[in-house]
């Protein structure tokens, strides 16, 4: 695919973890969206959510895969999984690709290998080099680029890139981005892009993140030579303490909402007042995360003309 494809602007899907806990989904654990997968009378569930957030005017979808990595199955006792699961999402997303007849691209969700929201990559960086490569190697066929989902520091983008090259596929990287302004590990997203920023790069964006996390980062993105935007959350508030190290801190129900809250005030029209504000200073990619619904997106879907 053309590494200026973000040049224009387009619209990423929303949070699919959490519209799938809406519309019924029953998870095991700390298992999330990977309960949607493993259990086959979901599959369905996770086409239709696809297909909604490709209807609301979604350019681009990503894989049901955050919580496929070898770490979280193996938290809730099921790393027989892991090939199924990741194998199973492409499958799914490529089917709503496919009944919705538009030409949208599917992203292969690879998210960080470790804690959430965490700069920490544990003792064994080989593992996590490990587990990256074993589950971009299961999601890249017939994907059209990666999606780096939620990284935590330069380090673990540097491992993620490193591991995704020998796949020729071009990648969108996502950091986190905390209340301060800054990733986990204390580094400005602008110096992620002078680090590592390669030929294959799409764009970079603040992901899973506070709209007023991402205000904070607009004129340093402005001076980035690359295509930017984000995926924005409705999550209430985001701990820097917080990571989902087992399934005890999840939240009860498997519904993380139960730690991190959910804000009220993110409704449809505030979102659009967010994200107009935010394209009209520069960004291009444009979309959200936990608890954007199909319905927010349709919202924004305007702002692609």
């Amino acid at each position: 695919m053309n590494t200026n494809y973000f040049s224009k602007t387009r619209i990423l899907d929303g949070g699919m973890g959490q519209e799938l806990l809406k519309r019924g989904l029953k998870p095991q654990g700390s298992l999330w969206s990977a309960s949607a997968l493993i259990e086959e009378k979901y599959h369905q569930l996770v086409v239709d959510t696809h297909l909604d957030f490709i209807n609301a005017g979604a350019d681009v979808i990503v894989t049901t895969t955050f919580t496929t990595r070898r770490n979280r199955l193996i938290q809730n006792k099921c790393e027989e999984h892991f090939e199924y699961v990741n194998t199973k999402a492409v499958e799914l997303a490529l089917k709503a690709r496919d009944i919705s007849k538009k030409n949208i691209l599917v992203a292969g969700g690879l998210p960080n290998q470790n804690q959430t929201y965490s700069a920490n990559l544990g003792d064994d960086l080989n593992l996590i080099e490990k587990n990256f490569y074993d589950q971009a190697k299961l999601l890249k066929s017939n994907i059209d680029f990666f999606y780096l989902d939620v990284m935590g520091s330069g380090k673990e983008c540097e491992i993620a890139l490193k591991t995704i090259k020998s796949f020729n596929l071009p990648v969108l990287v996502g950091v986190h981005i905390r209340k301060n302004g800054k990733l986990p590990s204390g580094e400005n997203i602008s110096d992620i892009v002078k680090k590592y920023k390669e030929e294959n790069w799409l764009g970079i964006i603040a992901a899973c993140v506070h709209p007023e996390s991402y205000e904070i980062i607009i004129k340093e993105l402005k001076n980035s030579d690359i295509s930017y935007g984000f995926k924005l959350n409705a999550f209430k508030n985001i701990p820097d303490d917080y990571g989902v190290s087992s399934t005890a801190v999840w939240g009860k129900g498997g519904n993380p909402t139960k730690i991190l809250g959910q804000r009220e005030d993110i409704t449809e029209s505030k979102f659009y007042e967010f994200v107009k504000k935010f394209k009209d200073a520069g960004a291009t990619i444009l979309g959200g995360c936990c608890e954007i619904r199909p319905s927010h997106i349709s919202k924004i879907a305007s702002l692609k003309n």
